[in-house]
């Protein structure tokens, strides 16, 4: 079994967001003041496990928790440990915005999690309280190194880069992750709304980030890397690690799409810039068979689109959503 869509995409890669709640307010993810969903609206440990379980049995192989921010949901580790039993998984992973990890990277290693993405767009301290609104770079900086000495690994840094705020930043950002054992990944600014301050002038493009790190490192594509991931990888030619780049806006991977989502409140989206979802957490509550709400996730991905980044980069305008990105999950 498998979830195709009619353009012939396999969809192999789940994303399971457990909670829409953040300790930390960035602009580009969610509202200056943003509304929660009530508690009773959020999926239990078990229903998400549950999700995940039918998905493996109809070819999904790499599940990533995501949130909001996922750490702020209680017991996040016997959730990581249901998923990491699910026979057939393939692989594990875990996004997070590092604020909490240094006091669960343990925990979260020995329910077993192997991989983790850490949100991190700067490394100037003033310049992340104004991003984020919050003033949590250093603990941050020690989540990263409690993941690294927990043995957690790859570790991959997520970074947005924003015109007039932190482009400046992308070497610096690298040297980090070079220094570190840390990969860095270049993310361009998404056009979901947020905050209605999305504009293309705003986006730094991959292609500007590229030169700007192959005139510090020589870097090379990787050979070796996933046609179907969403990051074009590159490899430094020095041989001290490599750099990722998801060119979201400026080339949209839309073609090779392997990503499907499962919100917080239990809804099956297949696109991040498409409105249509699937109701499985009423599924899930009204007693439906596990064939019948495998048949709802396979329906939902038949009806997928070309991709809604495709419509933006045409029009060069963002597209209105119902939900947020920290509701969507990342």
């Amino acid at each position: 079994m498998a979830f195709v869509d009619t353009f012939g995409r396999i969809h192999d890669d789940l994303r399971l967001s457990i909670t829409d709640r953040c300790n930390l307010r960035c602009a580009y993810c969610m509202p200056e003041e943003p509304v929660w969903y009530p508690h009773e609206a959020i999926l239990s440990f078990e229903e998400v496990t549950r999700v995940a379980r039918l998905a493996i049995a109809e070819g999904v192989g790499k599940l990533r928790v995501t949130g909001g921010e996922p750490l702020v949901r209680r017991d996040v580790a016997t959730l990581v440990g249901s998923l990491a039993a699910l026979p057939g998984l393939a692989d594990l992973s875990l996004t997070t915005n590092g604020v909490l990890l240094e006091p669960l990277a343990g925990e979260l290693a020995r329910a077993g999690l192997r991989r983790i993405n850490v949100s991190l767009d700067t490394l100037d301290r003033a310049r992340f309280s104004r991003m984020s609104g919050r003033d949590r770079l250093p603990e941050v900086l020690r989540g990263l190194a409690a993941a690294a000495a927990a043995g957690i690994g790859p570790i991959k840094i997520n970074a947005v880069l924003l015109r007039g705020e932190n482009e400046h930043e992308a070497v610096d950002l690298v040297r980090f992750g070079r220094d570190h054992g840390y990969e860095v990944r270049f993310i361009e600014f998404m056009p979901l709304e947020n905050d209605r301050s999305w504009d293309p002038d705003r986006v730094v493009r991959g292609a500007a980030v590229r030169r700007a790190i192959a005139a510090e490192w020589p870097i090379v594509r990787d050979p070796a890397g996933d046609p179907h991931a969403p990051a074009s990888r590159f490899l430094f030619e020095d041989g001290l690690g490599a750099v990722g780049f998801i060119d979201s806006v400026s080339s949209p991977f839309c073609a090779a799409c392997s990503r499907i989502r499962l919100t917080s409140n239990g809804k099956f989206r297949v696109c991040l810039y498409d409105d249509k979802e699937a109701d499985l957490r009423a599924a899930l509550r009204g007693g439906e068979t596990d064939s019948r709400i495998a048949a709802r996730m396979r329906d939902a991905v038949a009806r997928k689109g070309r991709g809604g980044a495709l419509d933006i980069l045409e029009s060069r305008r963002a597209i209105p959503l119902a939900r947020t990105m920290h509701q969507i999950g990342g």
